[in-house]
């Protein structure tokens, strides 16, 4: 009841609360009259309302107060502000999108306003530069100024900040905080030293949940093979460092009062070397739960705790109401205390031995109740968490003692801790070869509807395994509707996937040997960069993504399989401009877009290397061409491709290179101009020709390449070389050609996934 009240509260305003806590008030009013005939039952009902009351009451004060905060009233404007502020966690790089910035959370103390400092409190997000932000650490007070703006965030966050730089003044951590900094700063450098780049980047975040240090394709893959809560500070971390605490404690014969003050004083040690965020409070809760249930052995007395921990953390971080991490690790934390124990003495019965009974029932329940929120959450089921969890399962707790040996170690002398990190070898190297293997397997991350329908579907799905299991009677009925779900409804949307894909961030439109990309800018409007050679192909395009406002229309250059299906592109759609790079050649297509773009009523604008461009959500960074643009009208359509405009853009899938057509020697001066290249996903230049230069494609690294080519084209796009070179750096490759249009979005934890509108998916 206090969950559903303050989550209420949180997605649907103030006001909601408040009607929520009148109902739930009458409901104990009317349960009250009934006490005489169920005392027992009655007595409860009227607890749990009251509770939601109050809960509902005090969310309705905290969302009111967010919603009518002096810093809100500074978002609606886009104002520049000045604030003095505390931060209460490690800043985090913000991933693909601005390589170079990091996302900082601070509490507000004040902020400046004509009428001099304002003492106000709040959450707020700020967007910063590294220089300056970076190695900041939670407690240290800080004055900054930034560019405000509004919080989309279903949560109690006030404003979101732009940083206009470092902060002004910066204070010193309290103690404890500089002692925590220590003991991570040491203990990364000991797993650096004496471990490879991945596995020394994976240790401090297996134990103290530190992932600055973790390389991107690692944490993919993790995400992919379900092993990201491993990365995460959860509450195995607290469960496997008390519980070896315990033993040794038992071992000693220490009596249970110095037991449990060893084992408190561990619990806030590890709470303040992992930061006491909501998350880590959150797991040092959770995982006091589980361990009390393995202690125990008692389901009875773990229930009650799991319920006290939700209520408590609630009513502290009423925000978690509306976190899916919030929600996975009590659905977990449940699965372990309630389910997994019943299967593994039932498989135990069955002859299992007991090692593998547990290890098998902890997998799955956790598994099975989990998979209907992630499914909600990012869209995504990873096929292969199972499996990538029992493989994995010996050799947790062993990294997690050791590690915590280790940091322990370097904490004193980094050589010590580098001598006792190198036992973590082997297991780590065990961890990253099962990730990286289940990452692989085809359709191991299979796309499934998001939001509340596929919550629905995955939770009926998992409601049935649930059933299959525990009641006999019914085992039948619930295999038939998995293994029917399974038959008809999983290779349906693997052959026959969703479309639009839940989250696209660049769909790159089947236009035959053309170009025309989409990208999301927002309240469902789009930016489409150029339009293909005829107009019917685009136009099924965007009404197939369901786009009828266009931001912009960015015209790369002038060339007709580029620029032709631009009526396509205006029909039936409000359309706000048309951009065009600063070469006009050649003339005749130049006229033709104008005499569009005039009769249509829309404006035709031109941009040129080291502008930005923002329309939407989007900023479009223009970063050629470079190369001086020939006067001569007759080299129009031989200098047209390498007069292309070259555009970065950042989206919540990593940063997009989009090329139009340029070729070596345009690539060639771009490197030699020192443009930032590197992107994340990168629309292969000139539909994949030979003329794309290989150490062009070795400066931008993408982890994705996008192919717009037509199908059995005669100019034999594109080139096999040039896919050779682009597979030898590491990239997937996705084509048109091959599937029609693709869907790039974000998938679980930061990764990208690839859809094909015709049915394939690659991750």
């Amino acid at each position: 009841m206090s969950w559903a009240a303050t989550a209420v509260g949180i997605g649907l305003g103030w006001r909601a609360a408040v009607w929520f806590a009148a109902v739930a008030l009458a409901g104990a009013v009317a349960a009250a009259g009934l006490r005489r005939r169920s005392a027992a039952v009655a007595g409860a009902v009227i607890a749990a309302l009251l509770v939601g009351a109050g809960f509902a009451g005090a969310t309705a004060l905290r969302v009111h107060a967010v919603r009518s905060h002096p810093l809100a009233a500074v978002a609606e404007r886009g104002g520049h502000v000045t604030l003095t502020a505390v931060v209460v966690d490690d800043p985090r790089p913000v991933r693909g999108p601005a390589g170079g910035s990091v996302l900082v959370r601070v509490s507000l103390r004040s902020m400046d306003t004509a009428r001099g400092a304002l003492d106000v409190g709040g959450a707020v997000l700020v967007f910063a530069p590294i220089d300056g932000w970076q190695d900041l650490l939670p407690g240290q007070r800080v004055q900054l100024r930034g560019r405000v703006g509004a919080s989309d965030r279903a949560d109690l966050t006030v404003a979101v900040v732009q940083a206009t730089g470092p902060p002004t003044e910066v204070g010193d951590p309290p103690w404890h905080q500089r002692a925590a900094g220590h003991v991570r700063e040491r203990f990364a450098e000991a797993a650096s030293r004496a471990l490879p780049t991945d596995a020394a980047g994976l240790l401090p975040g297996l134990v103290v949940g530190d992932t600055s240090h973790l390389p991107e394709p690692v944490d993919d893959d993790f995400t992919v093979a379900g092993l990201s809560h491993l990365t995460a500070v959860s509450g195995a971390n607290v469960s496997i460092l008390l519980g070896a605490i315990l033993l040794l404690t038992r071992a000693a014969a220490l009596g249970p009062r110095t037991t449990a003050a060893i084992a408190g004083v561990a619990l806030v040690g590890f709470v303040v070397v992992a930061r006491p965020s909501a998350s880590v409070l959150r797991a040092a809760a959770m995982g006091a739960v589980v361990l009390l249930a393995m202690v125990v052995g008692r389901r009875r007395q773990a229930v009650p705790a799991l319920a006290a921990a939700v209520v408590a953390l609630l009513a502290w971080f009423p925000e978690l109401a509306v976190s899916y991490g919030f929600a996975l690790s009590v659905a977990a934390t449940a699965a372990l205390v309630l389910i997994a124990p019943r299967w593994a003495r039932r498989w135990q019965r069955r002859g299992w031995p007991r090692a593998v009974a547990e290890a098998v029932s902890v997998a799955v329940a956790a598994h099975v109740v989990t998979v209907p929120i992630v499914a909600a959450m990012s869209g995504t089921v990873s096929m292969v968490a199972v499996a990538a969890n029992l493989l994995v399962a010996p050799v947790i707790a062993p990294v997690t003692v050791i590690g915590a040996v280790a940091a322990a170690g370097a904490t004193a002398w980094v050589p010590l801790g580098e001598v006792v990190a190198l036992a973590t070898g082997p297991p780590l190297w065990w961890l990253l070869r099962v990730a990286r293997e289940a990452a692989e397997v085809p359709g191991a991350s299979v796309v499934v509807p998001s939001g509340a329908f596929g919550f629905a579907i995955l939770a009926v799905t998992a409601a049935a395994a649930v059933t299959a299991v525990a009641v006999r009677r019914l085992r039948i009925v619930a295999i038939a509707v998995v293994i029917g779900l399974a038959v008809a409804w999983m290779p349906l949307r693997m052959l026959m996937p969703g479309w639009p894909v839940a989250g696209w961030v660049l769909v790159a439109c089947d236009v035959g040997q053309g170009d025309a990309l989409v990208l999301d800018a927002g309240d469902g409007s789009a930016v489409v960069v150029d339009a293909g050679p005829a107009s019917r192909p685009v136009d099924g395009c965007l009404d197939g993504l369901g786009v009828r406002s266009v931001r912009a229309v960015v015209l790369t250059h002038l060339h007709a399989d580029h620029v032709d299906g631009l009526p396509g592109v205006l029909h039936g759609r409000t359309v706000e401009q048309i951009v065009t790079g600063p070469m006009r050649l050649p003339t005749q297509a130049y006229e033709q877009v104008r005499t569009l773009a005039s009769g249509t009523g829309v404006p035709l604008t031109s941009v040129h290397a080291g502008q930005a461009l923002t329309v939407g959500t989007l900023t479009l960074r223009v970063l050629g061409p470079t190369l001086p643009a020939p006067r001569d009208p007759e080299d129009a359509d031989d200098a047209a491709n390498d007069q292309s405009l070259v555009l970065t853009v950042d989206t919540v899938a990593g940063r997009i290179l989009l090329t139009g057509d340029v070729e070596a020697a345009g690539q060639r001066d771009l490197i030699r101009d020192g443009v930032p290249l590197t992107a994340d996903i990168l629309k292969l230049p000139h539909h994949g020709s030979r003329t794309t230069a290989p150490e062009f494609l070795r400066a931008v690294g993408a982890r994705l390449v996008v192919v717009s080519v037509g199908a059995g084209n005669t100019f034999g796009h594109p080139n096999p070389d040039i896919l050779r070179t682009v597979r030898e750096t590491g990239a997937t490759v996705a084509r048109t050609d091959l599937g029609g249009d693709i869907a790039v979005s974000r998938a679980g934890g930061g990764g990208v996934a690839v859809t094909y509108r015709r049915g394939t998916i690659v991750r």
